[in-house]
């Protein structure tokens, strides 16, 4: 019978930073009031994205920078820290890291637009 080995003597995790990107663009994508906004080169439309995240930092802390949409009119500043909290919260819940600061960048602000043929 072979006795299990303590969990330090079982190797490493790491979690790669394109994984904590994916899980704050996630977690930024679920607060109220964030939108998905039109992606266009050129003039042509290429359908639509949500937040975007870049994500730095060494060790166990991690410093994000979102760039979101919001629905159009909008409390921004509440939005704001709701997309601190819940993005700080999910990333830390998955991954263990520490968010060691998180910058936001509102890159678009709009309106409900009802479609034209019902």
């Amino acid at each position: 019978m072979t006795v299990p080995s303590e969990p330090e003597d079982r190797g490493t995790l790491t979690i790669a930073p394109s994984v904590v990107r994916k899980i704050a663009q996630h977690a930024a994508d679920q607060v109220d009031g964030t939108t998905r906004a039109e992606r266009r080169i050129a003039g042509l439309g290429l359908g639509t994205h949500g937040a975007s995240a870049k994500v730095g930092g060494e060790g166990n802390d991690v410093d994000l920078v979102l760039d979101v949409a919001l629905h159009y009119p909008a409390p921004v500043r509440r939005i704001v820290g709701d997309l601190r909290t819940r993005v700080t919260e999910e990333v830390e819940r998955i991954t263990s890291y520490q968010v060691r600061d998180i910058s936001v960048t509102v890159s678009a602000l709009l309106p409900d637009i009802a479609p034209r043929v019902r």
